[in-house]
């Protein structure tokens, strides 16, 4: 799988740009603030209808415009798919793939899959929970488009019991009420949360050994690592999480809130489910976060970046590597290291500022970015 082709109109920095891509590796070269991560960032785009820099989508209309389209040309097992993705923000998104218009934006979800390396990623270590939940979420769709519905109709049921809650709780404490419907959205959450929670707990189970492997390529040898999922049914139980068979998990789910139904009123807040979870990173005995060296940390955090990849490879239909910005961050021995572990993949996008940030292994195409064009040079 390869991009062959990207296309800007009013995307971030770009009123057009055209940029012709082949298999192997390119560089976008130039210095900060000329346009290079806009482009790797369409990329990441078309591949999960999000930004790895913003988490909405108005910063990336270009100031002026009121709309934005995104087309990528994706050869996938030698046939190419043209994907275009029109950014409306404040209005409904719109997609096409090979021409042809589709009900809703995350139907081109799977057409490109891509792994991203940016210095962002040391937040996937050091950061909050929720840093570590979308990883987990972003990867499942990756492998599993459906897994965007779910996330979405989870996200959907959990905005409507807070909604809820927050009146509910709101009358009970002033004398009155009826929290009879709670029932109805306890059900709901107990249902789209548990399918969340099982596809979870199993990727963990799939990343555990990969992440170990890519941490001793990356390291030297200085683990071991270990992943750990931390559920909020576990202080809400008071046991471990129930085996992945998704109508155990529903079941347990249900008796948890059910439990927490006084202090989930007394608060206004769901306090147990998928959004109150966390993946506990190990480093020997000890947890990463708040042990780890920055280099052991920035190793952590490639190694998850390694093993995403490995996992979608192993799904069949490699997937595009992109490095934004990552070199100059990293010291001489893990550039060398990283550079090396994924110079044989099929597509890998770079940015850097200079071209001597770039690895002798990733030698290739390069494009120089400057004032709003790109500019193949090699």
């Amino acid at each position: 799988m390869h991009v062959a082709h990207l296309s800007l109109t009013d995307f971030r920095s770009y009123p057009e740009v055209e940029v012709p891509l082949e298999p192997g590796t390119t560089a976008f070269v130039g210095p900060n603030g000329q346009g290079k991560t806009n482009l790797v960032e369409a990329v990441g785009y078309v591949a999960t209808l999000g930004s790895h820099r913003v988490p909405a989508d108005a910063p990336l209309v270009r100031i002026g415009a009121e709309r934005a389209v995104v087309r990528a040309s994706v050869v996938r097992e030698g046939r190419p798919v043209l994907v275009e993705i029109e950014v409306n923000p404040g209005r409904a998104n719109r997609a096409r793939i090979n021409r042809s218009p589709v009900p809703r934006p995350r139907e081109v979800l799977g057409l490109l899959r891509t792994v991203l390396f940016a210095p962002e990623d040391l937040a996937l270590v050091k950061g909050d929970p929720g840093e570590r939940r979308r990883f987990l979420d972003d990867l499942l769709v990756s492998r599993a488009p459906r897994f965007a519905g779910v996330r979405a109709d989870y996200e959907r049921v959990l905005k409507q019991r807070n909604a809820l809650l927050k009146s509910a709780g709101a009358k009970v404490r002033s004398g009155g009420g009826d929290v009879a419907t709670l029932d109805v959205w306890d059900a709901h959450l107990a249902r789209t949360g548990a399918d969340l929670l099982a596809a979870r707990l199993e990727l963990v189970d799939a990343l555990r050994p990969l992440v170990d492997k890519a941490y001793d390529e990356v390291s030297r040898g200085k683990g071991p690592t270990g992943l750990d999922y931390r559920s909020s049914l576990e202080g809400a139980l008071g046991q471990e999480v129930p085996a992945q068979d998704r109508e155990t998990l529903a079941e347990a789910l249900l008796e948890a809130v059910r439990r927490l139904r006084r202090s989930e009123l007394e608060r206004g807040v769901s306090l147990v489910g998928p959004h109150r979870d966390d993946l506990v990173l190990r480093l020997g005995a000890a947890p990463a976060k708040g042990y780890a060296s920055h280099g052991e940390s920035w190793s952590y955090a490639l190694a998850l970046r390694l093993a995403s990849y490995d996992l979608l490879r192993a799904d069949g239909g490699e997937p595009v590597l992109v490095l934004d910005d990552v070199f100059a961050e990293l010291d001489t021995d893990r550039r060398e290291r990283l550079a090396a572990r994924i110079a044989p993949a099929e597509q890998v996008l770079v940015t850097a500022a200079v071209p001597g940030d770039v690895p002798e292994a990733l030698a290739g195409a390069r494009f120089d970015v400057a004032e709003g064009s790109a500019r193949r040079v090699r």
